[in-house]
């Protein structure tokens, strides 16, 4: 196992050859039937704020991953790759080998503090689940969104995961101070696809309800519908039936995305397919031949289809007050003329 990861690229580092994770590993293995075959490698981070290779298309530059793997188990992760860094296992390894990074809400105050962090957006979920089942024994997310807020620093997150709603209280006074964005992964409602796609995540109808219970206490959220999978989930029904179940949850945003399958995932994606869906082997293939992306034409028919569908449900591609901007941003919307001074909700949006 390889710890002493050379591509680190952070507000702390010292140099191309600077290590990852400090020399101490401690691997634990949990006999509780949440974490049945999951071993966790704890050890302390060098730095927490990463910064994003410039040839990625990501919309922002900065994120903070506490984890690295994820029981989630998506089989289309491009998170995939990033296991193999540590020489750990990108298919199983990934869904059952999870790194904490157990000093990360306390190297990421440090950071903060210093002089030479400009205070930019820092997004989390993007690569692993930050609100993935190991966070329910960890909990470094408190600690996280406290230092964010204390330096009143931007931030995003995304996420499947429905612990994020044990801290409520936390997102509402950050977004009081910062501009925060929270939004929820619902990419369809089959449970079927579901229980072999995304077999360690809550259900979808699950993740509705966190939708509904951050709304109902005053924080939009956003959807991101991704992976719209193509022959799985991208017929005209499935996609009008989520889009609807979205609007209905109260989602002031609905995003779509097309499946993508860089290296690493696209191995691991096509083997599932091969078990389940042999018959699309060839379909996939063809469409996805020239790369990791799917052809331009594909990607802008589910996003034309999407952002009409959302329009007719009354949320829009960005919802109500939502700007663009470098990642997934909100803002607390003003009061209105001649309105009582009271606090209002803290309007939380996907970009």
């Amino acid at each position: 196992m390889r710890w002493d990861n050379p591509h680190r690229d952070g507000p702390g580092a010292g140099g191309t050859e600077a290590a990852l994770f400090g020399a101490d590993v401690v691997t634990r293995t949990v006999d509780t039937p949440d974490f049945e075959g999951i071993t966790f490698h704890e050890v302390r981070a060098r730095s927490i704020i990463n910064r994003v290779p410039g040839a990625s298309r990501m919309p922002f530059e900065w994120t903070v991953n506490p984890y690295r793997g994820c029981s989630h188990a998506c089989v289309y992760c491009f998170a995939r790759r990033s296991h193999g860094y540590l020489d750990l296992d990108t298919g199983t390894g990934f869904d059952t080998q999870i790194v904490v990074k157990t000093n990360a809400d306390l190297l990421l105050r440090r950071e903060l503090a210093s002089p030479r962090w400009p205070g930019h957006h820092i997004a989390m979920g993007t690569n692993v689940d930050c609100y993935q089942r190991a966070e329910g024994r960890y909990r470094l997310m408190p600690g996280i969104l406290t230092a964010l807020r204390d330096h009143a620093n931007p931030f995003s997150i995304l996420t499947k995961g429905t612990l994020i709603l044990r801290d409520l209280d936390l997102l509402r006074s950050a977004g009081a101070v910062a501009e925060v964005g929270v939004s929820v992964s619902v990419a369809f409602l089959d449970e079927e696809l579901w229980r072999t796609v995304e077999p360690g995540s809550p259900a979808p109808e699950r993740r509705l309800e966190v939708v509904r219970a951050l709304t109902d206490h005053g924080i939009g959220c956003g959807v991101l519908m991704a992976p719209v999978i193509p022959y799985l989930s991208d017929s005209p029904g499935r996609l009008r039936a989520t889009v609807r179940a979205i609007a209905a949850a109260g989602a002031t945003s609905v995003t779509p995305l097309a499946l993508h399958l860089r290296p690493g995932a696209r191995e691991w994606f096509t083997a599932w397919l091969a078990r389940h869906h042999p018959d699309l082997v060839g379909h996939y293939e063809r469409l996805y031949a020239d790369g990791a992306y799917a052809p331009r034409w594909y990607q802008r028919r589910i996003t034309r289809q999407v952002h009409e569908l959302a329009e007719e449900y009354g949320i829009g591609p960005y919802g109500p007050g939502a700007h663009r901007g470098p990642g997934l941003l909100g803002a607390r919307p003003a009061c209105a003329p001649g309105a009582e001074s009271e606090p209002g909700p803290v309007q939380l949006t996907l970009l």
